[in-house]
């Protein structure tokens, strides 16, 4: 274990598992994590090998002897014949036989319907009656003389998720841990791996969670397959339901006008529709409306009775096209069925989780740490559906005032929600507020942006917020906004009565101008327009950066380079500088040759591979005409990391040549191995000064 892992496990205490367990004890159980969590939650949580190993034992064992296979459901029926009891895991699923005045039970992988529920198990788990619960029931085999009775009985029910918790308990011990160990922590708990997440990477995942700790949250996230979008509702909660695009009636998530019985909005905390992108997608224009009317206010009608419930609402689906492309030509919500694309509809929405920032999931991305039982966390957040957090925004900052209500209160359930999940006490440092009040006003303006493409009605919104302290105002902009602002403002260049002209100058002042579809066109315009000393900023997740961007017009025509950089050390940092020297090779002159010097550190663990490293880099430079050197230094005196030329150019970069987030170097036909400008970035600034030459 490493120190986080052992300080979960200090702390939380019977609590926490090790997540790759799941896996060990899965098998071909098509069951949800969070009931083999449950059962894993009960024998091994712990960090002790030998209760490990035990506890793995008997929950295979318990999984073997209880769970219900669909392959093997007349083989458990007959057992339980011949023992007259017999107990299953199983989803269960109850309804009314208003015939018999008896309320039925039917058992998906056993096969089973018509197993007869007593009123007072209806009563203590009402969830049975709206699409089934995972449970470990026990179940009884009577027969009977009369033929018309079923011979089957639910004797004993135990839905499978935490009884109890204490509150108290997990605020003290959230007190113990930094905010980046608790955001690990998190990401351990919904299965991954944080090492391979940019922090902005851990807040895109863990802002799937706000729907299970905000009442009444609207969310949707829209991008390419593969990214777990759906994941967290199936796997993650048994207070979450998932359904699939064509499972959406009014019915089913309203009301049953024609019985009076409530929807699922009415018993679960979060429903999500999956699959629900698809413009070919046939879709009610009644459960449009309605949904438009529960998303603004929060109730549905029931013939002439209004009826209120607190599910938040997510919409996940998957895009065909890339983000350059949806700009150019329709907008961000181009995948969505027609009768979605209203904008009364978009309006409701509080949040844009861009999927297309989301990594695909690959096997190392997934934990073999230590994390919170689901389950367990699942109830902390439902507990937290009582607790506003919302006014901690005016401790440090004020939101914009030309910002409408509906846009205010979106900002602050995301606000709200993500304080809940990462500052669970309530109490967040300055710039830790002001990082979520930025997402969450981001996520916002992803909506509203949008909007605007498709009912140039709504007017512009400048999406902003004040810092108390200082007075001093911020725009907000999303990444597609700074990677894309020919394509992202080409409407409203068109239609210049929608937003004044003043408007469009300070947007454009705020916008740096980084085209991922066009990267050899920006550069030649830089050599056009001139060199010119300057800072740029590129935030986190960012894409359309390259080397041959950041450096080449500064490179060309030099004949001696200097590198400065103390971490070219580790084989992912040693291949940064091989980039960086394909950029020096493409912007010189094939007769011409280069000097570049690489000034460094040792690896302190491993010096020996780095030289090696190192020199097979040199050997290779020289077959084009690049002579590469490198030296250690010494003293350890080097900090700064910057490149100097012969021409009179130091470019200075605070974090050298790391600036992209890992990808997966090993997958020889991944684009992001092959094109720096669509991976993504991390934070950096890069600043251009021109020295004596």
């Amino acid at each position: 274990m490493n120190e986080l892992d052992k300080k979960i496990n200090e702390c939380f205490a019977g609590l926490v598992v090790r997540k790759d367990l799941v896996k060990e004890v899965k098998g071909n159980a098509i069951v949800p994590t969070f009931v083999l969590e449950y059962l894993l939650g009960q024998y091994c949580a712990s960090d002790d090998d030998d209760t490990i190993r035990s506890g793995i034992d008997m929950v295979k064992s318990i999984l073997a002897e209880h769970y219900v296979h669909r392959n093997e459901a007349n083989l458990t029926r007959s057992l339980i014949k011949e023992r007259g009891h017999h107990k299953v895991i199983d989803k269960i699923q109850v309804s009314l036989n208003d015939k018999k005045d008896v309320y039925e039970a039917e058992f998906s992988n056993l096969g089973l319907k018509e197993v007869l529920v007593d009123s007072d198990t209806i009563k203590a788990h009402p969830k049975l009656l709206v699409n089934g619960v995972w449970c470990i029931a026990d179940l009884e085999y009577e027969p009977s003389e009369d033929k018309k009775v079923s011979p089957w009985i639910l004797d004993t029910l135990k839905p499978i998720q935490l009884s109890s918790f204490d509150m108290n308990l997990y605020l003290e011990q959230r007190k113990k841990f930094s905010s980046e160990e608790w955001m690990d922590l998190l990401m351990q708990s919904i299965g991954f791996n944080p090492e391979h997440f940019s922090n902005r990477g851990k807040l895109l995942q863990l802002a799937r969670l706000i729907p299970f700790c905000e009442r009444n949250y609207n969310l949707i996230e829209l991008g390419p397959k593969g990214t777990g979008k759906s994941h967290i509702y199936s796997e993650f909660s048994p207070h979450g339901m998932l359904l699939s695009g064509g499972e959406v009636t009014v019915p089913k998530l309203f009301v049953n006008n024609s019985n009076g019985r409530i929807g699922l909005v009415g018993y679960w905390d979060a429903v999500a529709f999956d699959e629900f992108a698809g413009k070919s997608k046939r879709v009610d224009k009644a459960l449009v409306d309605i949904l438009k009317g529960y998303m603004a206010n929060k109730t549905f009608s029931r013939g002439i009775e209004a009826l209120g419930a607190e599910a938040s609402l997510a919409f996940v689906g998957n895009t065909q096209h890339n983000v350059p492309f949806m700009l150019k030509h329709t907008d961000l919500f181009d995948e969505l069925p027609d009768k979605y694309r209203d904008s009364a509809f978009l309006d409701r929405l509080y949040y844009y989780i861009p999927g297309w920032e989301v990594e695909i999931i690959r096997g190392e991305m997934f934990s073999s740490g230590y994390g919170f039982v689901v389950d367990y966390l699942a109830e902390v957040l439902r507990s937290f559906r009582d607790v506003d957090f919302s006014d901690r925004i005016g401790k440090y900052f004020t939101v914009s005032s030309d910002i409408s209500t509906r846009d205010r209160d979106a900002i602050r359930k995301t606000f709200s929600g993500l304080m809940k999940i990462l500052h669970p006490t309530g109490e967040a440092l300055k710039e830790e507020a002001e990082e979520i009040l930025k997402f969450a006003l981001e996520g916002r303006k992803r909506v509203k942006d949008q909007m605007i493409r498709i009912d140039h009605t709504f007017p512009q919104v400048h999406f902003g917020y004040k810092d108390n302290a200082s007075g001093k105002d911020f725009t907000v902009t999303t990444l597609e906004e700074r990677e894309y602002p020919r394509h992202y403002y080409q409407n409203i260049e068109l239609e210049d009565q929608v937003v004044p002209s003043e408007v469009l100058q300070a947007k454009a002042e705020t916008v740096p101008e980084m085209v991922i579809e066009e990267p050899v066109a920006k550069v030649a315009e830089k050599k056009e327009e001139g060199l010119k000393e300057h800072q740029e900023v590129y935030e986190e997740g960012q894409k359309g950066v390259s080397y041959d961007l950041l450096f080449g017009p500064y490179l060309a025509g030099a004949s001696e380079i200097t590198v400065t950089d103390p971490y070219i050390r580790a084989y992912f940092q040693i291949r940064n500088m091989m980039e960086f020297l394909e950029t020096v090779a493409r912007f010189k002159a094939p007769e011409d040759e280069v000097k570049v010097r690489l000034i460094t550190c040792p690896d302190d663990f491993n010096s020996a591979q780095q030289q090696d490293n190192l020199d097979r880099l040199s050997d290779a430079m020289q077959t084009v005409g690049i002579d590469f050197s490198w030296e250690y230094d010494v003293k350890g005196t080097i900090h700064a990391r910057h490149i100097v030329t012969d021409t009179g150019w130091k470019i200075d970069i605070d974090r050298g040549l790391d600036i992209f987030q890992k990808f997966d170097m090993n997958d020889g036909l991944a684009i992001t191995n092959r094109m720096q400008e669509y991976r993504q970035c991390k934070r950096f600034e890069v600043t251009y000064r021109q020295k004596m030459k």
